[in-house]
């Protein structure tokens, strides 16, 4: 079934369309409800409440761009949705809050993307909300502010304090890669 065929049965509230896109899209739906959401619990709230809002939208799509690409911008919209009901905290940390700084670029290679992904989810909300709107979704400081009703300047703090923290997290694991390779070598 080609994906012309499966948007026009979702469109006509096929059922059986209906359950053959949540198939094909909910693996990568839920990446996006990962990004955003504080735990998974939140991400499958996210999930549910996104996939309904695109089946009761989906006739707006209008095939212009990918519709992998539209279905994100509603999941994204969810999020965003949900997370600003729970008031997101844009409180600044001090810009030297303990975080090391990266020395050696060529770390963030070693790391997979899960391992990176855990550390974008510890981030706090504001930081990591502003980070993957930017960073992951390629949205402009400026539609940032819209979306999130902020000051363009309040997203561009929050993804440089976000950088910032990323890097001291991304540090500070290699860093503990390489005592317990070191200790591993003297003890093994």
């Amino acid at each position: 079934m080609t994906e012309e065929e499966l948007i026009h049965g979702c469109v006509r509230k096929s059922a059986q369309h209906q359950r053959l896109l949540f198939d094909k899209y909910s693996g990568k739906m839920m990446s996006v409800c990962l990004r955003y959401a504080n735990d998974q619990h939140m991400a499958q709230d996210f999930l549910q409440t996104g996939f309904i809002r695109v089946f009761d939208n989906i006739h707006q799509f209008r095939h212009e761009g990918s519709f992998e690409g539209w279905m994100k911008r509603v999941f994204v919209s969810v999020a965003l949705r949900e997370l600003s009901k729970n008031k997101i905290s844009f409180s600044p940390l001090a810009d030297n809050a303990g975080y090391l700084p990266l020395e050696d670029p060529s770390v963030v290679s070693k790391l997979s993307e899960d391992e990176i992904h855990a550390m974008i989810r510890t981030l706090p909300d504001g930081y990591r909300t502003v980070f993957n709107l930017n960073v992951i979704e390629g949205y402009s400081h400026e539609e940032i502010a819209a979306m999130l009703n902020i000051q363009p300047a309040t997203s561009r703090t929050q993804l440089l304090k976000a950088r910032k923290m990323l890097q001291g997290l991304i540090s500070k694991c290699y860093n503990l890669i390489m005592v317990l390779k070191r200790n591993h070598l003297t003890n093994g």
